[in-house]
């Protein structure tokens, strides 16, 4: 399923500065100011491995589509190199100069926005009127595991990247990666006591 931020537009641009770009341009285009020629899939793992945990990892297919876009306004440039295996060439990317100054204009000058919480779980705890209380504790404690296996893989992330210069700031990120989904957990822990108090006080 598409997440909706992707198709987000930023409009803080103004006259000197990059062109209106979606979301998923700004992260493929940052993904690659780190220096390294990546190809679709190399991005898509990427993404998968940081992205994923603070924000959205996007589809193959937006993925390459930002590619696309990016190499047309002069950002990104591209070459076909073979495989080792014998497959079949790929085509890896490059940030261009023009390219990096636009993605450190946009990271610099691009306004502080709220995030926005769509949380489907809270949603259904919202409708728990509707719900029997064993169905709510169930549907709790399935997020309260997802949460701490994010924890567990945005602290093993962040083991990784700490020592590595070229990804101190990766690795900031995914320290508080994994505060955020401790703090999911124990929220879900929280709800639960909240329910089970609940349940005590009725007649």
């Amino acid at each position: 399923m598409t997440d909706k931020r992707a198709d987000a537009v930023d409009t803080a641009t103004g006259e000197d500065g990059p062109p209106a770009l979606p979301a998923t341009s700004w992260a493929v285009l940052g993904l690659l100011s780190f220096g390294e020629e990546l190809s679709g899939y190399d991005l898509k793992k990427w993404s998968d491995w940081s992205l994923r945990l603070f924000y959205w990892s996007p589809s193959f297919s937006q993925i390459y589509g930002e590619l696309k876009r990016l190499e047309k306004v002069g950002y990104l440039s591209s070459r076909m190199v073979a495989q080792e295996t014998g497959n079949r060439d790929k085509r890896v990317y490059v940030i261009t100069d023009a390219g990096l100054a636009a993605v450190r204009h946009w990271a610099r000058e691009a306004p502080v926005e709220p995030p926005v919480l769509k949380h489907g779980v809270m949603l259904r705890m919202w409708l728990g009127h509707l719900l029997e209380a064993d169905r709510m504790r169930d549907v709790l404690g399935r997020h309260r595991e997802y949460a701490e296996t994010m924890r567990q893989r945005a602290e093993g992330d962040a083991e990784e990247t700490f020592g590595e210069e070229a990804w101190a700031y990766p690795a900031l990120v995914m320290k508080w990666s994994e505060r955020y989904y401790a703090a999911e957990r124990d929220l879900a822990d929280a709800m639960l006591a909240d329910l089970a108090e609940r349940d005590r006080r009725l007649p």
